[in-house]
Parts: C-alpha cells; structure tokens; sequence
C-alpha cells in the first residue's frame, strides 16, 4: 500500500489570502491567525499576498481571478453574521458554492475559512477567543493542501 499525505511546510510556497472587509473586526483576527500560522511553518512574508474585498460574496469572484498568478493555495477568509433576514442564507451558500466550484475547476486548493454565526459573539470567539482562530485553521489546512497537491504529479 501506498500513502501520500501533505506536510505542514511553508517553505518556498506562495500563498493568496482574500479577507472580507465586511466585519473587520473579525476578519482582521482571521488574518492575523493565518499570517502567524504561514509564517511559523516558513513562509516568508514576501510570498504571502492579502487581497481585501467589500464583503463574502465577492470572495469566489477575486479568487477566480488570481487562477493565472502562480500561488501554491488560496485562503479565503470572512465573517457573515445572521441577521433578521434571509441575508445571510443567501450569502453564506453562494460564497461556499463558489469557493467549492473552485477546488474541483482550478487545480490548486481554495480553502474556505469563511466564519459563520449566528451572533456576534460567536463569530469572535471563532476568530481567536475561546474556539481558536479559524483563520489559523484555515492556513493549516491550506499548507497540508499546498504539499499534497505538490506531490500529486499529473499524468
């Protein structure tokens, strides 16, 4: 039997991270999380791009636009916080069906580290507080994606 599985190795990989701007208060955790998380697996800062966009929507749309920049992975990263009204089912199923279309269309890993709650608080405690950093865990799955996929050889 053979196994192939990706490494937590940052080193000479580039990386796209796309945040929302929409709840920043949250986003920018996320951020944080992600960076500190490339960064102590041997990113260098210099191969880490951040792209802001207004809200989550608009995520899957900058992404596909960075498919001819060579990146190893994309990190997508946001907040969308349940509201009154039916907002938020609309946004939050666009966004992941567009970050899903993504992964099976691009052939390099788009990872969804897109936060969503039901309040508030919750979202913040998912962006560093008392449930860890979502953007961390985000940055960790897209190195382990990164490697792997590296190690996948086309026929």
């Amino acid at each position: 039997m053979k196994e192939i599985k990706g490494n937590l190795v940052g080193k000479g990989k580039k990386f796209a991270i796309i945040v929302s701007r929409f709840n920043e208060f949250v986003s920018i955790r996320l951020l944080g999380g992600a960076v500190d998380c490339l960064m102590r697996h041997g990113v260098d800062t210099q191969n880490i791009t951040v792209y802001w966009t207004p809200g989550c929507f608009e995520i899957p749309g900058v992404a596909r636009r960075l498919k001819d920049i060579k990146y190893d992975c994309v990190l997508c990263l946001g907040a969308v916080i349940r509201g009154d009204t039916p907002h938020f089912e609309y946004i939050t199923s666009e966004v992941t069906k567009g970050i899903a279309a993504l992964n099976l269309e691009k052939g390099l890993p788009f990872v969804y580290g897109i936060i969503t709650a039901d309040t508030t608080d919750q979202a913040v405690e998912r962006a560093g507080t008392k449930r860890g950093n979502r953007g961390w865990d985000a940055a960790m799955t897209g190195l382990e994606l990164a490697d792997l996929y590296a190690k996948i050889k086309p026929r």
